[in-house]
């Protein structure tokens, strides 16, 4: 297993602590919660997310999008950054996520109390954002973990969200979580334009141990597959993800950096994580094993 796949490993299964089947899971990871200062990717996008999360702004004259709310409690962080960028929380009209794990969507509810925003999630993943996690096929089953959310839109594959001059594009990449999603879009800078892909990476589930009832998403092994042969097609400029050791956000970025969207035009590093995913996945298949 590569370097990148181990880490992720760790931040999809060591963060998580699983006690007993009786008992809801207790996410640990510092990472997910240590800041990292706000910074311009490309023309009205920005990174106002975590050392290892990733959640994004587009500003529009017509209000903002947030992408992904970080874990419980980082609506406050996320607060933060935005007015240190100038713009206002209370702009937001539009909230998504690219998974409905507590990693991303654990301050969703806190930040629509405080934004009043319409929030929008992909179908599949809709219901576990509104009872707290309880209907996860990964963590459910134990009752709410994080706040619960009430979802104002249904997304499906191929759905356009738009807010002022801007339109983005939904791309359904389930795997990971049933609802798994991808967002493509175009920003503009005063020299040129950037496609923009916020790419969620379908890291390969782990189950040695048994701790999870994988027939809860039967249609898992389908929903990789497709995910994993699509994936590789996508064209874009520059490309991000929810979470930053995916993308590389600390080797390719240092706080205080210059404006520089171009740093993060890596499609080989993009190439190389969708590879390593599917070489994982072709992998637990010639074994045999369930995911």
């Amino acid at each position: 297993m590569s370097s990148f796949l181990r880490r992720l490993a760790v931040i999809v299964l060591t963060s998580t602590t699983i006690c007993c089947k009786t008992q809801k899971p207790v996410f640990n990871n510092p990472d997910w919660s240590k800041d990292y200062p706000p910074f311009r990717i490309a023309g009205n996008l920005y990174y106002v997310g975590t050392y290892e999360l990733g959640c994004f702004l587009i500003t529009t004259k017509e209000g903002s999008i947030l992408i992904n709310t970080g874990t419980s409690g980082s609506d406050t962080l996320i607060q933060k950054h935005i007015e240190a960028l100038g713009f206002k929380v209370e702009d937001i009209k539009i909230l998504l996520t690219n998974q409905a794990h507590i990693d991303h969507v654990g301050a969703m509810a806190a930040m629509k109390k405080k934004t009043h925003a319409a929030l929008m999630v992909e179908e599949k993943d809709a219901p576990v954002v509104e009872d707290g996690g309880n209907s996860d096929y990964l963590f459910g089953g134990k009752g709410a973990y994080f706040r619960r959310a009430k979802v104002d839109r249904l997304l499906h594959a191929r759905d356009t969200i738009r807010l002022g001059d801007m339109v983005l594009e939904v791309l359904s990449h389930p795997g990971h979580t049933k609802g798994s999603c991808s967002y493509l879009f175009t920003v503009t800078d005063q020299t040129r334009s950037y496609k923009v892909l916020i790419a969620n990476i379908p890291t390969i589930i782990l189950d040695e141990k048994s701790a999870f009832d994988l027939a809860a998403y039967p249609d898992m092994m389908k929903d990789y597959a497709y995910t994993l042969d699509t994936m590789p097609k996508l064209s874009f400029d520059i490309w991000m993800a929810p979470h930053a050791s995916q993308f590389g956000l600390e080797k390719k970025r240092k706080p205080g950096d210059p404006y520089n969207p171009m740093v993060f035009a890596d499609r080989k590093g993009y190439d190389t994580a969708i590879a390593e995913q599917q070489k994982d996945f072709d992998e637990r298949r010639r074994k045999g094993k369930s995911l």
